[in-house]
């Protein structure tokens, strides 16, 4: 039996991204070299994006009140 190939982290695929960013910011290498990296860029922050997504749907559902309507509380960060 095979299992599925686990996608990797967000924070994972973030450093990726990250550090496809880095190297073209350099602009050392070989224009179709850049091209290849962009295109991945691309895909890894689509990724980043949906799993984002995901999280945000996943609190609102935990974040939901007994009547089913959504209520936003502001995020306040305690010294």
């Amino acid at each position: 039996m095979k299992k599925e190939a686990q996608a990797p982290s967000f924070e994972r695929t973030l450093k990726e991204l990250e550090k496809i960013v880095n190297e073209l910011e350099k602009g050392e290498t070989p224009l179709e070299a850049q091209l290849k990296s962009f295109e991945k860029g691309i895909a890894l922050s689509r990724e980043c994006l949906t799993r984002l997504e995901e999280v945000e749907k996943r609190v609102e559902l935990l974040t939901r009140n007994p009547q089913s309507s959504l209520g936003t509380t502001p995020f306040t960060e305690k010294p």
